[in-house]
This record gives structure tokens, sequence and C-alpha cells, in this order.
């Protein structure tokens, strides 16, 4: 069995709660942590050669880079709240220091940087919001880092989906350095559950089968999508939430629908 699933695990000294670098997931371009910041604790880190998008996932806090600071930014103090968040954006060979000026988890999504483009804050304005899919298979999505805003490898995206519905779905896969028919794009998922108590189920599969795995994810888990397609299915009396993260040799999303399944797509449009 592949090891897909990397879970929450007790706070270290940092706060750190959950950690993904290419070197453990066994690919070359995404790392990702999630921090739980106790109220007045704080966080230091060198960006190196990596580009850093910081997600204030839930409370208030203070961030500060080489040149910039904002303060006291965020305002979603649960997920489910489902308003877009607060993050921030900082490019490699610069340094970020976050300040919880309430508890605080936030997300670092890391991947490789060139200095193009200087450290910057998105505001939940700066956040598309979309109703994606249609009847079982609708979604909302937050566009926090997409293709069309400036960065040099990342792509990041948070996602609700309700109770009894599918999301990622009709199953889909950027796995083929083939453009512009398709992008290779690593990829994880930092999932959420709500009523905590509950799960998620998600699939990651090729077409030949070599890889085919159906995991029971709990709230805090994240999965790695090295390959294949990737569905996800919240169970009826849990919504589902999770933080995508995507990057590659090129920084677009062009992805292919499993042949199997795409109809369904079109049929769910067709009722809309």
């Amino acid at each position: 069995m592949a090891d897909l699933i990397v879970p929450t695990k007790t706070a270290d000294s940092d706060g750190n709660v959950l950690s993904i670098t290419p070197q453990s997931a066994g690919w070359e371009y995404i790392g990702f942590d999630v921090y739980s910041l106790k109220k007045g604790q704080k966080l230091k880190k060198n960006t190196e050669n990596q580009e850093i998008c910081i997600v204030i996932l839930t409370g208030k806090s203070n961030v500060s880079t080489k040149e910039e600071k904002w303060e006291n930014i965020g305002q979603r103090m649960d997920i489910f709240e489902k308003i877009p968040p607060y993050s921030v954006y900082v490019s490699n060979d610069d340094h970020y220091e976050v300040e919880a000026v309430t508890d605080l988890e936030i997300a670092v999504c890391a991947a490789p940087g060139k200095g193009t483009y200087p450290a910057r804050l998105i505001t939940p304005q700066d956040v598309g919001v979309e109703h994606r899919g249609a009847g079982n298979i609708a979604r909302q999505v937050h566009n926090i880092l997409p293709e069309q805003k400036p960065a040099d490898s990342l792509l990041v995206v948070e996602v609700f989906t309700p109770e009894g519905n599918w999301s990622s779905y009709p199953p889909h896969k950027h796995d083929q350095d083939n453009l512009p028919h398709e992008s290779y794009l690593e990829e994880t998922y930092y999932h959420k559950v709500n009523p905590g108590h509950g799960f998620a189920i998600q699939r990651v599969y090729t077409d030949d089968q070599s890889l085919d795995e159906t995991m029971i994810i709990k709230d805090g888990d994240a999965v790695l999508v090295p390959k294949g397609y990737h569905p996800v299915s919240a169970p009826p009396g849990y919504e589902v939430y999770y933080l995508n993260v995507m990057a590659g040799p090129v920084r677009t999303w062009k992805f292919n629908n499993s042949k199997d399944h795409e109809w369904i797509m079109e049929e769910k449009l067709a009722l809309k």
C-alpha cells in the first residue's frame, strides 16, 4: 500500500503539527506545513530557495517580511464559516515572521521560487469565489493563488464540499508533462471535517491501477497526490474542507478527466 496519508501530530516547539517536504513525499516541488500557534507565539523562518504562501486558516496574526508588515490580518475564526482567508505571498531569499494575535492555525505552502515577485498580502477580496459543479458534485471554491495571479511555481486553492457530495469530480489527473494537453503538477490535500469526529473518503488511482488507494481521511490529515486521479467524498452528515497546493515544472493547471466518468459532469450541468 502506498503511504499517501500524512496525519496531524502533536505540536513541536515551533507549533508545527504537520510537515511535508519534497524528500518525505518522494517528489520534487511541493513543501507543506501546518502550524498551530497559541496567542502571542511567534514563528520566524527563512524562505531560502522557496517561494511561500502563508494561508491563515483560522485566527488573526501579524506577519512581516524583510520589507513588508501587515498587522491584525485574518477574520475567519472557524474554517467552516466558508469566507475566504487572508494569505501572504513571500518570495525566495526572504524571511517571514508570524505572530499570533489570537490562537492561530496557518498553512505554509512552498515551491521553488525565482525571485520574480515581491511579498504581498492576499486579502479575501483578492480571492476568487466560484461554485463549481452541480447537484451532488457541487462545491464552493476559493482561488487563493490561481495561475492568473503572480507567482513562480505555487497554485493554491481551497474547497468546501457539502455533506453527501463528491469533489474533485469527475475524477481528473494532471500527471503528464504534455502541454498544451496536460501539465505535470504534484498536489497535496489538507483536510478538515465538520463535525470533527467524522471522516472523508479519498481515492488516488491511475488508469493502469499501478496506484490504486482508497483512504479514510480524518480531520487534519493531508493526502499526497503524486499522480493519477484523486476524487473526494463527503459522507452524509459531514462537510469536508480541503486546501490544495499544486506545483510542477510549468505553472499552469491543464488536466484530463477520466474518460470513464467524464459524462457525469455533462449530465449534471444539463440538469442544473
